[in-house]
């Protein structure tokens, strides 16, 4: 094998240089996932659903097709594993929530297509924070993932798209598909040592997502390194009748420039005042990071913005409450349903708002982007902790807080950005930094975080005792 890594860690464009190959079929890959979702998930537990007998089946005709020359692309062959909030038709789809155990999906959503049209085989659904309401990754009515790094204390996974963050690190899939409305791709990215992209809005369609907050819900792809994620985004993005903010930003094609380099690009850095936040061992990864960036010949420059990171963050909360109460307000508001206990209390600031103070929020969003986007405009990208500290005991956390203080600020300025391992603290859990671009500029984020990626192993680590 001309991977160091076994099967289960190799990345998308490893696993499919080997079955160009001929070393590895498609078959032998997706029995070697469903052998460890069956072995290791029961702990972990990553998945909702599994699609045993049609992965199977769809593996062994790709290898026939393989035989004959038939090969739709990169992607052709490779297990994916899709967040529970995301539809196919005649699957399960329940959103993270006992309401909606039996909600059968009408449709398949466009990304889902997109990716089953590239070759991609769907290993199953992932767990969800109920309505994806969640940076922490708790699931009080379906169960929390287990964050396979610490295998004897049960840390968060990140939320909401905890499922896809454990599936990947822990070896079930090569890659998974999270969605992003506070920071739901980049959260469990960051605590399960991961790469995640979270797009710009209107680059992935959401058609076939179940929504959360429509002015802020990203799909985007959780892997190991920049390349998969390349590749990956390369196939989900561009226009989607079904969705008409996808007709906002031309396609891209992220493969052309993802070797670039980062030479001569400006970056920004955290202002000092906001460094304070952040626990000593990840401030000091990030600081570590900044200076491999800029001795790949990057040049840094301290950004203060306007306004601070925590408010910010306040008003995408205020805007996902509004925007999440109009969809599942009605579930909350009554006693009688399920839900989970933790969800209630995020919902219910979005009841009493009127028409006129939600109005008022937006365009105070609006002009925040502008004057923001103004103050930026000499720097290619912005540089930030992904997390303030590694991922907790999940005895341990306070669900009246967010763990998205710095992915949150994002989605208000609807910027994509890049999520990539940085280091471990002394007790073996990952680090991240965050990649923030202006809107539309995947490929920058991208471009960044290989060139980083180049001359680091962190994204190479895998949790240990997971054999």
């Amino acid at each position: 094998m001309s991977s160091a890594q076994p099967i289960e860690f190799m990345t998308v464009h490893e696993l499919s240089d080997a079955m160009i190959s001929g070393e590895l079929t498609s078959q032998a890959v997706v029995e070697r996932y469903l052998d460890r979702i069956e072995r290791l998930d029961p702990k972990l537990r990553a998945f909702v659903h599994t699609y045993a007998d049609d992965a199977r089946w769809a593996s062994a005709a790709t290898d026939q097709l393989f035989k004959t020359g038939h090969r739709l692309g990169p992607l052709h062959g490779i297990p994916i594993a899709i967040k529970d909030i995301i539809d196919m038709e005649g699957r399960t789809t329940t959103g993270g929530s006992t309401v909606w155990r039996d909600r059968i999906s009408p449709y398949t959503a466009t990304l889902v297509r997109r990716l089953i049209g590239a070759g991609m085989i769907v290993l199953g659904k992932t767990h969800s924070v109920e309505f994806a309401m969640g940076g922490w990754g708790t699931n009080n009515s379906m169960g929390t993932p287990h964050n396979p790094w610490d295998l004897d204390v049960h840390r968060a996974p990140g939320g909401s798209s905890s499922g896809s963050g454990v599936a990947v690190a822990a070896g079930l899939s090569p890659c998974a598909i999270g969605t992003d409305t506070g920071g739901s791709v980049r959260l469990p990215s960051a605590w399960n040592g991961l790469t995640g992209l979270k797009t710009t809005i209107g680059r992935v369609s959401c058609h076939g997502v179940l929504p959360l907050a429509s002015t802020l819900d990203t799909p985007g792809p959780m892997c190991r390194d920049a390349e998969d994620a390349a590749l990956l985004f390369g196939v989900l993005h561009g226009p989607d009748a079904h969705d008409p903010l996808t007709f906002k930003h031309c396609p891209i094609y992220p493969m052309e420039t993802l070797r670039k380099g980062v030479a001569g690009l400006r970056l920004g850095t955290l202002g000092a005042a906001e460094r304070e936040q952040v626990d000593a061992e990840v401030l000091a990864a990030y600081d570590e990071s900044l200076g491999q960036l800029q001795a790949l010949g990057a040049t840094l420059t301290e950004i203060n913005l306007p306004i601070s990171i925590a408010k910010m963050g306040e008003l995408v909360g205020q805007i996902i409450s509004i925007e999440g109460y109009s969809f599942v307000g009605h579930l909350t508001d009554d006693p009688k349903q399920p839900i989970d206990p933790d969800i209630r209390p995020r919902i219910k600031p979005g009841r009493g708002v009127t028409a006129t103070e939600y109005l008022h929020l937006l365009r105070l969003r609006q002009d925040l982007m502008r004057d923001v986007n103004f103050l930026v405009s000499s720097i290619d990208a912005w540089i930030t902790p992904a997390t303030c500290t590694v991922a907790p005991p999940v005895a341990d956390i306070d669900q009246s807080t967010s763990p998205a203080v710095f992915t949150r600020p994002v989605n208000l300025l609807d910027w994509c950005a890049l999520v990539m391992p940085a280091g471990f603290s002394q007790n073996g859990l990952p680090m991240s930094v965050q990649v923030a671009c202006g809107a539309g500029h995947e490929d920058m984020a991208l471009r960044i975080g290989h060139a980083f990626q180049q001359v680091t192993d962190w994204h190479k680590r895998t949790p240990p005792g997971l054999g």
